[in-house]
């Protein structure tokens, strides 16, 4: 106790500031709660939709005879699946009665 004693008076001699009082760290450790602190889900909302907006602001929209043709494009190949999904299937219930019923 007796050196942290003299190393505030050596300091207060040579016009250096003692250490901070209690009642000023407590503040400085609330403002900087406050400053990590997030603001609330409301707020951070707002802030996200108007981010979507000002970036879709930015966007090249395709036109109307491109995204008619390019949704013809997955429509076709979607059917194309589709079929040989089907065909796959029935094959395979066709060979499973097949394996299933050796007599009939």
């Amino acid at each position: 106790m007796a050196k942290s004693n003299d190393n505030e008076k050596e300091l207060a001699k040579k016009g250096a500031p003692a250490s901070k009082p209690p009642k000023a760290e407590k503040n400085a450790k609330a403002a900087k709660a406050d400053k990590n602190k997030k603001p609330n889900i409301f707020v951070r909302m707002g802030r996200r939709l108007k981010e979507t907006f000002s970036e879709l602001k930015r966007v090249t929209w395709p036109t109307v005879p491109k995204a008619l043709k390019a949704t013809g494009v997955v429509l076709v190949i979607v059917l194309a699946f589709t079929v040989i999904v089907t065909c796959v299937n029935v094959g395979f219930t066709e060979l499973l009665k097949l394996l299933t019923n050796p007599g009939a």
